[in-house]
């Protein structure tokens, strides 16, 4: 007699089962329908990621990222890649008994430190990613002074506080960009991995910070959306509360709140860098958490996203 009423939870346990694991189907289906718009919106555009330097010590959070990259590509994105290696440079100049020392933000780069800079960034970082993600399915192309240089540039001159100019070392800004290369490689489906590296007229190899690649590429390749991937959440309304995330801002707004201090220290240049790369055509710039799991993801293909997104209204 005991065995009905048994069979009974048996069976009423599976029906749970059963109706949970067909919402859980319905979820993940109208997850995709919900990214359908945006795939087709974003088809055949260009959109430049700028791959922080802290993304390549969290390699499960690195490997989100690149099947991110990866599934962009496959639905018919034009993803092309910049990436630094600030981490590993340092690391490798400890080793090398050079301390590092950085002017104005921007690391002091003398000949040694440009050795190190090159075989670190330039080659082994730049062939790590792109292997990497060909592991995973996509097309990788490397873009360092190895294979193809596609950045032109020149040694940055900046003047101090005292409006003297200050001594970088081997640093540069990109002044120009190989966009015929760049663009016959996405045309091939094809994902380009530039290092944050230029090469001058007289063939100098110069160290350029990646923030500045960035946003020069999505300039010059007229891109659709940069997108800035950091340990950095997005712009907080309270830097002490990482939830007070602003999930879109116009021109305007970010100017105020610049102006009102809530935008403040190392956010302002970056912000101020999204501002004038909208300035020069690019619709949208996004500053996103790329340690979250498919950060990258949520932040293109959902209504919502998880970043901030500066857009180019007034």
């Amino acid at each position: 007699m005991v065995s009905f009423p048994i069979a009974l939870r048996k069976s009423q346990t599976q029906h749970s089962k059963e109706t949970n694991t067909v919402e859980q189907a319905i979820q993940k289906a109208n997850t995709l329908i919900e990214a359908l718009g945006w795939i087709r919106m974003f088809r055949d555009k260009t959109t430049v990621i700028k791959l922080g330097g802290s993304m390549l010590d969290d390699i499960d959070a690195l490997h989100h990222i690149l099947l991110d990259i990866h599934f962009m590509e496959t639905v018919g994105m034009r993803p092309v890649v910049v990436h630094g290696a600030g981490s590993r440079i340092s690391a490798a100049m400890k080793e090398a008994g050079i301390e590092p020392r950085f002017v104005e933000g921007r690391r002091y780069t003398d000949a040694p430190t440009l050795d190190i800079v090159e075989r670190v960034l330039a080659q082994e970082t730049n062939q790590f990613l792109a292997d990497e993600f060909e592991k995973i399915g996509g097309r990788a192309m490397t873009l360092n002074f190895d294979s193809t240089p596609v950045l032109t540039g020149k040694k940055l001159e900046l003047n101090g506080n005292d409006g003297q100019p200050v001594d970088l070392g081997f640093v540069g800004e990109v002044t120009k960009v190989d966009r015929l290369v760049i663009d016959n490689l996405c045309y091939a489906g094809q994902t380009p991995f530039i290092p944050s590296m230029c090469v001058d007229a007289d063939g100098q190899k110069l160290n350029v910070n990646a923030d500045t690649v960035a946003t020069k590429l999505a300039q010059e390749l007229n891109a659709d959306k940069l997108v800035i991937l950091s340990d950095v959440p997005g712009v907080l309304r309270d830097p002490s509360d990482p939830d007070s995330i602003i999930s879109s801002l116009t021109k305007s707004e970010a100017l105020e709140l610049i102006a009102d201090g809530t935008i403040s220290d190392g956010m302002i240049p970056k912000v101020e860098a999204c501002l004038e790369t909208i300035d020069r055509g690019v619709r949208k710039v996004h500053i996103v958490n790329g340690s979250l799991r498919h950060g990258l993801l949520l932040e293109v293909y959902t209504s919502s996203g998880i970043g901030t997104v500066i857009s180019n209204q007034t």
